[in-house]
């Protein structure tokens, strides 16, 4: 029996509110039918907390400390240089972009690991205009995209020639034209958690010749994102939050096998090169992945991320999908029964086409009720002005979880 045959559906609310102990019994029938439920214990959590902000850092998956402990003692303090070849350091970026491939939808060979979110975006939107058709001036970019991804696609901008074109994505189809170079675009708006059409988006692009960069922060490890089957250029993401792989963990760089021939980084580094212990001056750069690489791989977070990703051994994105939606299903249930009328409104969309793994609610005084809610063991987080997010990490997070943590919330406002 496949994961995806045991993940409960969440019913729709009823029209009266349920009794507590109704809600409470229900989550405990979920969580017991729940095929990823015992996957929680491939993490270290604290007891008695409920971690709903995974979409911000993820929990630490259990085998991250050993495997970093052995990364420093033995692999640095005793093979010292000699781990570059003797612990595989050297093939890290690629080899753990291939673990990373499936969870993205993308074929072995178009992943590499290394840098910052910010830096491999800039990587991919000064790579994606010099892919672009000749002559062509736009840059559109998502208005309500995350600030960093803002002011990278300015500078990107201002070094290619083009004009940052600002769109509302729900119409962006609409704004791509003859003279599009290109599209950067969030999968997951990190405010409301809206989940973008990205099939259509990039089908809209390709046909008025633009090339797609997406941001895939908010929706990697979190739900299928298929960038091979839906013709995606370029996308870049960090692996902190659903791909648990520690504060300040390394971000990916993903390009397209068509696209690789001729892709030209603003930031070739040595890494890069074809022959890097060739030490020549002429810069002449890899035939593959490896062109999103810059300098030395920073060895300890990236190693880190390669043992957390083991958390994902034998699990589906399409499982993790099927539960995410059942639990923000009954989460936004529970906070109708608990929630006083008219104390919050649902930000996120109600749809589950348009909705990612997070519950963004809105609400007076956002910041301290967020406080208030953390001090009671229910750990979410807070956006400007006036939202609270709650992120759903279904390998780790259960209905009891978004049974409780409703329930909290109710008691704030009560």
């Amino acid at each position: 029996m496949s994961d995806e045959t045991l993940i409960p559906a969440a019913a729709p609310a009823a029209a009266a509110a349920p009794a507590t102990q109704d809600l409470v019994a229900r989550a405990a029938a979920l969580d017991a039918a729940d095929g990823l439920a015992k996957l929680k214990e491939r993490f270290v959590l604290p007891d008695g907390v409920v971690y709903l902000d995974g979409n911000s850092l993820g929990a630490l998956p259990a085998g991250v400390t050993d495997r970093l402990a052995d990364v420093a003692s033995r692999e640095w303090g005793e093979l010292l240089i000699r781990s570059w070849d003797e612990s595989e350091w050297w093939t890290a970026p690629e080899r753990i972009g291939d673990r990373i491939a499936p969870l993205v939808g993308a074929a072995p060979g178009q992943v590499v690991v290394g840098d910052s979110t910010s830096v491999n975006l800039f990587k991919a939107l000064v790579g994606a205009a010099r892919l672009a058709l000749p002559g062509r001036t736009k840059l559109l970019v998502d208005a309500t995209t995350f600030p960093t991804d803002g002011y990278i696609a300015a500078s990107a901008a201002r070094m290619t020639g083009l004009t940052v074109i600002p769109v509302d994505p729900g119409l962006a189809a609409e704004a791509i034209d003859g003279d599009t170079a290109v599209v950067l675009l969030n999968h997951v708006d990190y405010r409301s958690g809206r989940l973008h059409d990205l099939p259509a988006l990039t089908a809209a692009a390709r046909a008025a010749g633009a090339i797609t960069v997406w941001d895939l922060c908010h929706s990697a490890g979190a739900l299928p994102v298929g960038l091979d089957a839906h013709g995606v250029d370029l996308a870049v993401g960090c692996t902190y939050k659903y791909l648990n792989g520690g504060p300040g963990s390394p971000a990916y760089l993903y390009v397209a096998a068509r696209h690789q021939a001729g892709f030209d980084s603003p930031l070739p580094g040595w890494n890069s090169h074809a022959e890097p212990f060739a030490m020549t001056p002429d810069y002449r750069p890899a035939d593959d992945a490896r062109r999103g690489r810059v300098g030395t791989p920073d060895i300890l977070s990236m190693l880190a991320l390669e043992s957390a990703l083991d958390a994902w051994d034998g699990v589906s994105v399409e499982s993790v999908r099927a539960k995410s939606l059942a639990l923000t299903d009954f989460f936004l249930e529970c906070v109708a029964a608990y929630v006083p009328l008219g104390k919050v409104e649902t930000v996120t969309p109600a749809g589950h086409a348009e909705r990612g793994s997070q519950v963004s609610l809105r609400t007076e005084n956002a910041r301290e009720v967020m406080g208030e809610l953390i001090s009671r063991g229910v750990i979410g987080d807070f956006r400007a002005p006036d939202v609270l997010r709650f992120g759903f990490t279904p390998l780790y997070v259960g209905f009891a979880d978004a049974e409780r943590a409703a329930r909290t919330l109710g008691h704030i406002f009560g």
